[in-house]
């Protein structure tokens, strides 16, 4: 069982370069109890890629999504304001 919930969201957005990049993280667990770390990501506006790493512990999961965090803030990656968030969401 997941003692708190991870969800994360994070954008990139470069219009020079035309680009529109979100990357999107969870941590649920699935049918047998077991976590695991779901990560989304593609260009804005699609349904993008989606990968799926299974765990036996759930600090496995946690080391993997902080790690995935870190990589992307490096990378430009940051979260939505909440104005731009209830935008998306409204559509």
């Amino acid at each position: 069982m997941i003692t708190q919930p991870y969800h994360l969201y994070v954008e990139r957005t470069e219009t020079g370069r035309n680009m529109a990049r979100f990357y999107a993280l969870a941590i649920d667990c699935n049918l047998f109890g077991e976590p695991c770390l779901t990560r989304r990501w593609g260009r804005i506006g699609t349904r993008g890629q989606t990968m799926v790493h299974h765990f036996s512990q759930e600090q496995e999961a946690v080391a993997l999504f902080l790690d995935l965090l870190r990589q992307k803030r490096s990378r430009g990656y940051r979260p939505l304001s909440p104005s731009a968030t209830e935008e998306r969401t409204s559509r």
